[in-house]
């Protein structure tokens, strides 16, 4: 089975826009914790629909390029998350080092 080189590309640049979208910019007057929830319910989203992808593919009702974009989306945004958590693992213990 060949895959479409546009088709990659395309799915690879799909997942870079996703990945820029999964932490949302704070707005003006948006709360910290609602910022969290969004991202927190792009990223369900996001997995979600990769999930959906493989069970059609499974059932042979999906194409490759599809699929690969749906998983490679869901890869990007929780590689996002794991960055961003380890970041503020790492400032959190920065601040528990400094003296009072």
């Amino acid at each position: 089975m060949a895959v479409n080189m546009g088709a990659a590309v395309n799915a690879y640049a799909n997942a870079a826009k996703i990945a820029s979208n999964a932490m949302p910019q704070a707005k003006g007057g948006e709360s910290f914790g609602k910022m969290l929830q969004d991202a927190a319910s792009s990223l369900s989203d996001t997995l979600n629909k990769s999930e959906q992808a493989s069970l059609q593919a499974v059932t042979g009702n999906a194409d490759l390029a599809s699929v690969t974009q749906a998983v490679t989306d869901a890869q990007m945004a929780l590689q996002t998350v794991v960055a961003v958590r380890d970041r503020v693992i790492s400032a959190y213990q920065d601040i528990i080092k400094m003296p009072i």
